[in-house]
């Protein structure tokens, strides 16, 4: 079944970059094997640890603050590094508005890898 398929790293690697490449602040993702995906310009102020591919795809079905802090939460992510720097980038993410014909050809994307 599809839902239950892993995605690859590299596949989510693209799908963050494509996602919140353009945001202003300098943070990265860890994934869950141990893949690191730089955002933003300058060094990374903090990083997501995202821990499984299932929390990745959860995210970014609903990339909103309050599914973010809901993993945070169950300790499906981590943040190392500043977290007041995190709090604004969840502030920018909260005005996020990602089509939906790019959020559908991202999960396609993951799907497909």
């Amino acid at each position: 079944m599809i839902g239950d398929r892993v995605p690859s790293s590299t596949a989510a690697a693209s799908i963050l970059r494509e996602i919140f490449g353009g945001l202003a602040n300098g943070f990265a993702f860890r994934l869950w094997d141990d893949t690191t995906v730089a955002l933003g310009p300058g060094p990374a102020r903090f990083t997501v640890v995202v821990h499984a591919p299932q929390t990745f795809r959860r995210l970014i079905r609903d990339p909103s603050p309050l599914n973010f802090a809901e993993a945070f939460v169950e300790s499906a992510i981590d943040i190392e590094g500043d977290l007041f720097a995190a709090m604004e980038v969840a502030d920018v993410v909260e005005n996020l508005k990602v089509p939906l014909s790019v959020r559908l050809r991202l999960l396609a994307t993951l799907w497909a890898a």
